[in-house]
């Protein structure tokens, strides 16, 4: 296939009589579309013949010299300061700066510009998904290498296909959208940062709302479509990596990450380079009245902290007050997984609130020493409870499923709680029986009248969680302020002043923490026979 104008080929042989020590070799012929070969690292130059001469070189690199300080003097002009040059400088044009509108002078995959992250990050030309259907593998192959061929037409078509043979598949839906705003041209993009590796069904939970809110910006025929980057988190090389990659692509802006230490340290890389990032950490969701909320970032190291602890003290406060109610004169088991400042926290929390209302912590027990589901449930029984809480991260849904399981065989079995971060499909699919009547806090939770559940179950073809539904309002939110503002400055400023949209997330998802049990029912995940239904009264 022949090259577009705008992309060259390399085969890692330099063909202008130089060395370059740093590439790492001949490979088979690759199309670019960046400055630097995305396989072996040579510059462009060095495909070209080298009897253009030294002399014309020289002035090549005068006349480079003398529009680079222009395009520095036009900036500093413009009111994008000193940051604006520091990031033309860290880039060595690997990411074009921003012309007006938001658009970039090329319009290459963001993975095309990172041979070290390639894998992890995706606009529709691989997947990071794993697929488990034959028939669709085959398809996303034929899907995702259309993309890459840049044949918007026929990688339309075959994502089209893939939506309806799956409509619960996110990051098939994303891409057909982007393929759309490719087609369209001069799309602006996002990124989604997601833990694909660790956790594919959160991943796909988030997902599902930023494609229900990027398909439905993309049909109300904006000046610009929206194309959406999804990131894998999990990458070897690390969350911050993935950052400093994003920052030398066109993305306007990021949402997602959690509240570890590795997603701190990848948003004080996007605040430092004036990328707006949404995230638990640096998002704040004020109810204004009719159900519209305004969502404001605010910056890592003033609000970040504040952030996680409201939420925190609101979600430990809802749990206490729950077991209160539901079991008089409670005695707490209180499992935890010290390797989580997440779930430390919350049981730091949930210890002092607990004797509070009555009730008292007498056994605690972190899973992260050392753990036997059996055994624990033992000693908790011997410790005289009655009430069991499960402060876990979300990588101990399997140990809370075996301690659910460990319950079931005692009589009788003690009430369970747990915290947001159990809910999702592998507790249902997994615990089945043994969660029966597990009650856990979430920041939001579906409602059978609630308009907006209605359609997003219509659109993915089930009941959707707490996830799904925070990631369309920020998606919302993000969208909203890359259209009126055009490019990374005014989209972060946008933001930190606040954008106000019609929310779907309970008023103020920091601001009030909602009950859901475990339950049979029909309108689980696949494979499930329990569904979380909202919980009142307690």
């Amino acid at each position: 296939m022949a090259p577009s104008p705008s992309s060259w080929i390399c085969d890692g042989v330099p063909k202008n009589g130089k060395t370059y020590p740093n590439a790492s070799g001949a490979h088979p012929p690759y199309e670019n579309f960046g400055p630097d070969c995305a396989v072996c690292g040579l510059p462009r130059e060095a495909m070209e013949p080298a009897s253009s001469g030294s002399a014309n070189g020289s002035k090549k690199s005068r006349l480079t010299l003398v529009a680079v300080a222009l395009g520095v003097a036009l900036l500093l002009m413009g009111g994008l300061g000193f940051l604006s040059y520091r990031l033309l400088l860290t880039n060595r044009e690997n990411n074009p700066p921003s012309l007006p509108g938001g658009s970039t002078r090329g319009s290459q995959l963001v993975s095309k510009t990172t041979p070290r992250n390639a894998a992890y990050i995706s606009q529709g030309e691989r997947i990071l998904i794993s697929e488990p259907n034959p028939q669709r593998v085959a398809l996303k192959q034929e899907a995702a290498l259309a993309f890459d061929q840049g044949d918007w037409a026929q990688a339309i078509a075959k994502y089209q296909e893939l939506v309806a043979l799956d409509p619960n598949d996110p990051e098939s839906r994303i891409y057909l959208n982007n393929a759309r705003a490719r087609q369209a041209g001069n799309p602006m993009t996002m990124a989604a940062v997601v833990p694909i590796g660790t956790s594919p069904d959160t991943a796909k939970e988030v997902l599902r709302g930023v494609a229900q809110y990027q398909e439905q910006f993309n049909a109300s025929a904006p000046h610009r479509l929206l194309e959406v980057v999804i990131v894998n988190e999990n990458s070897p090389n690390g969350v911050t990596s993935l950052a400093e990659d994003l920052i030398n692509s066109s993305i306007q802006g990021v949402l997602g990450h959690g509240t570890d230490a590795n997603s701190r340290a990848a948003l004080q890389v996007y605040e430092q380079a004036g990328i707006a990032a949404l995230s638990p950490l640096t998002t704040n969701v004020i109810p204004q009245g009719n159900g519209r909320v305004q969502v404001q970032t605010l910056p890592l190291n003033e609000k970040g902290k504040q952030l996680l602890n409201t939420y925190l003290d609101n979600a430990a406060q809802t749990l206490a007050e729950a077991i209160a109610k539901k079991v008089p004169n409670a005695k707490v088991a209180l499992f935890y997984n010290s390797d989580s400042p997440y779930s430390n926290e919350l049981k730091n929390k949930l210890t002092a609130l607990l004797p509070q209302l009555g009730a008292q912590v007498v056994q605690p027990m972190d899973v992260a020493t050392g753990f036997n589901a059996n055994t624990a449930m033992t000693a908790a029984r011997q410790a005289a409870a009655n009430a069991v809480v499960l402060a876990f991260s979300r990588a101990r849904v399997n140990e809370a499923v075996a301690l659910a399981i460990a319950n079931q065989t005692q009589t009788p079995p003690l009430q369970f709680f747990g915290s947001d971060q159990l809910y999702g499909p592998d507790l249902l699919i997994k615990g089945d029986s043994a969660i029966n009547g597990m009650i856990l806090a979430v920041p939001w939770s579906t409602n059978p009248n609630d308009p907006f559940a209605q359609q997003a179950a219509q659109a993915w073809r089930g009941q959707i969680s707490w996830r799904t539904t925070t990631a369309y309002d920020a998606t919302h939110a993000l969208a909203q302020a890359m259209a009126k503002g055009g490019d990374r400055a005014s989209t972060q400023q946008l933001l930190r002043q606040g954008v106000q949209i019609q929310g779907q997330t309970a008023s103020g998802t920091f601001n009030r923490v909602p009950l859901v049990q475990a339950a049979p029912g029909p309108n689980g995940p696949k494979g499930a026979n329990y569904q979380f239904n909202p919980l009142s009264g307690i």
